[in-house]
C-alpha cells in the first residue's frame, strides 16, 4: 500500500518539538547552563516522548484487532479516541468498506446455501470429483440410485458397480452413456451425462445421472405395439384373401374329384386366376418379410472422407431422366465448396436417394417443382446435409408416425425406407430430422 506524506499530521508537529527539545537538552549539557534548565529539558524531553506515544498508540491497529480482522469478524468497526481528520477519514472509509464486504459475503453465502439447497432436492442425481478421484459432492438423488450413504473416493463406487466407475472416469465435457446398473434382484438403466470443469485452478467433473427405466419399458412396449400393429395388419391383408381363394379352388377341385367330372376350361381359367393371386400376394408377403429383415441388420459403416459435393452431383445425376420427365429443377448448394463429411459412402447414398425418391414423389400437378440438396457446417461443425422440396407437405398428424416401421403416406410405400434412414443415422453418431408445412414444403436434415 503507498501511503502519502501529510506535513499537517500532529505526528509530525510532534516529532519536530520532540526533535527540538533534544537539541536544546543536549545543548544545555554540553554548555553548562546549571542543574536547572537541565532538568527542565529532559522533563520536556520525556513528556515530548509520552505525548508523542499517546498520538501514535490513538491511531494504529492493535494485534487484537488484526487477529479479528484474520477471522472475518462480522461485527468488526474501526474507531479512535482522539484521531486527526486524516485519521478520521481512513477510519471512516475503512468501516464503509467492511460494511460493504460484510454485505457481499452474507448474499454470497445466501446464494450458496440456495443453489445448495437446490442441488440436493431434485430428482436427478448430481456427482462431482477431483482427478485425483476424490468425491466433493454427492447429493440425495444420487445417493439413492446408488443406494449408498456415503463416499469420499470414486474407489468406493466400484462396489456398487465397476462399470459405473469406469464411465464416469472416461465420459468428456459433453459426454452421454447408458449404463445398466445392477443392485441387489433390482436393474436399472442410467442415463449419465458428464462436463469437465475448472474449480480454484483445479480440474473437477460433474457427472449427472438419472433413471430411465421405467420410460424405457413404456417406449419399448409402445414400440412393440406399433410394430404388432403394422405387423398384423400387412400380414392379415396377404393371408385373408390367399386362404379365401386357396379354400374357393380347393372346394371346387374336391367337387370335380367327388363327381369324378372332367374340368371345363372356363373353370381351368378361374383356377389359374386364383393361383396366380395367391402366388403375387405370396411374393409381396415375402418382400413384407425380407424388407423386415433388412431394417432389422443394418450393418457396421465403414468410415471415409467424402466431398460433400461430388456425393451430392453424384446422386442427381442418377436421377437425371426421372427429374427430367417429371419436370422437377435441382439445385446443389455446398457451403464450403470443399466441405467434407466422415461417413460410410455406400449408406450415405442409400439415404440420400431415398429421400430424393421421396421428395419426386410428393409433388401435385403444380407448375413450379423445385428440390434443393445443400450440405453445409453443422452445430459441433461436422457437417449437415439437406434434402428440401416445395411440395405440399406433411400433415402433422403423419408427421408424427413417418419414422416408424412399415408406415406410409403413399399408397405404394413400404413405410421401411425413413426408418431405415433413421437407422443408418444412428450407426454414424448422427441424427435424421424433419420439419414440413402444409402447402409450402419438406425439409429432411441429415446431422452428422
Amino acid at each position: 500500500m503507498d501511503f502519502k506524506f501529510n506535513w499537517r499530521s500532529p505526528i509530525v508537529t510532534r516529532v519536530i518539538i520532540l526533535t527540538i527539545t533534544i537539541f536544546a537538552c543536549a545543548f544545555s549539557i554540553l554548555q553548562p547552563l546549571g542543574l536547572f534548565v537541565i532538568g527542565l529539558l529532559v522533563v520536556a524531553v520525556l513528556f515530548q516522548v509520552i505525548q508523542l506515544g499517546q498520538l501514535v498508540d490513538s491511531g494504529e491497529i492493535t494485534p487484537a484487532t488484526a487477529d479479528t480482522i484474520q477471522f472475518d469478524e462480522s461485527s468488526l468497526t474501526f474507531s479512535s479516541p482522539r484521531p486527526d481528520i486524516p485519521t478520521r477519514e481512513f477510519l471512516h472509509h475503512l468501516n464503509q468498506r467492511l460494511h460493504k464486504a460484510r454485505a457481499t459475503r452474507l448474499e454470497r453465502d445466501s446464494e450458496h446455501q440456495f443453489f445448495k439447497n437446490i442441488v440436493q432436492h431434485i430428482t436427478i442425481g448430481i456427482l462431482t470429483f477431483k482427478k485425483d478421484g476424490a468425491i466433493q459432492m454427492m447429493n440425495t438423488a444420487a445417493k439413492k440410485l446408488l443406494r449408498i450413504n456415503r463416499a469420499d473416493h470414486m474407489n468406493e463406487l466400484r462396489d456398487v458397480s465397476d462399470a459405473l466407475v469406469e464411465a464416469f472416469l472416461r465420459l468428456k465435457t459433453g459426454g452421454r452413456e447408458l449404463v445398466s446398473l445392477k443392485i441387489g434382484e433390482d436393474t436399472n438403466q442410467l442415463s449419465i451425462y458428464a462436463i469437465e470443469l475448472t474449480l480454484r485452478d483445479e480440474e473437477v467433473k460433474l457427472i449427472s445421472m438419472s433413471n430411465i427405466q421405467t420410460e424405457l419399458e413404456e417406449k419399448e412396449m409402445e414400440a412393440w405395439q406399433n410394430l404388432v400393429r403394422v405387423l398384423t395388419h400387412e400380414i392379415m391383408n396377404s393371408v385373408t384373401p390367399i386362404s379365401s381363394l386357396a379354400g374357393v379352388v380347393e372346394d371346387e377341385l374336391r367337387q370335380h374329384l367327388q363327381d369324378d367330372q372332367a374340368i371345363a376350361k372356363n373353370e381351368l381359367a378361374d383356377m389359374h386366376l386364383s393361383l396366380q393371386t395367391i402366388s403375387k400376394r405370396s411374393s409381396g408377403l415375402i418382400t413384407f418379410v425380407k424388407e423386415f429383415r433388412n431394417l432389422t441388420h443394418v450393418q457396421k459403416p465403414r468410415l471415409g472422407t467424402i466431398v460433400v459435393r461430388d456425393l451430392l452431383e453424384e446422386i442427381v445425376l442418377l436421377h437425371k431422366m426421372e427429374l427430367a420427365d417429371r419436370g422437377i429443377r435441382v439445385r446443389v448448394v455446398v457451403d464450403p465448396a470443399l466441405l467434407t463429411i466422415q461417413a460410410d459412402k455406400m449408406m450415405i447414398e442409400q439415404v440420400l436417394i431415398n429421400l430424393l425418391k421421396n421428395a419426386m414423389q410428393a409433388f401435385d400437378d403444380q407448375p413450379d417443382k423445385q428440390i434443393v440438396l445443400s450440405g453445409h457446417p453443422g452445430e459441433k461443425s461436422n457437417g449437415m446435409l439437406t434434402v428440401a422440396d416445395n411440395g405440399p407437405g406433411i400433415e402433422p398428424e403423419a408427421l408424427e408416425k413417418i419414422f416408424i416401421p412399415f408406415y406410409s403416406t403413399k399408397k405404394t410405400g413400404s413405410g421401411i425406407g425413413l426408418s431405415l434412414s433413421k437407422q443408418i443415422m444412428r450407426m454414424h453418431e448422427g441424427r435424421i430430422t424433419v420439419k414440413s408445412e402444409v402447402g409450402r414444403g419438406t425439409e429432411f436434415s441429415l446431422r452428422f
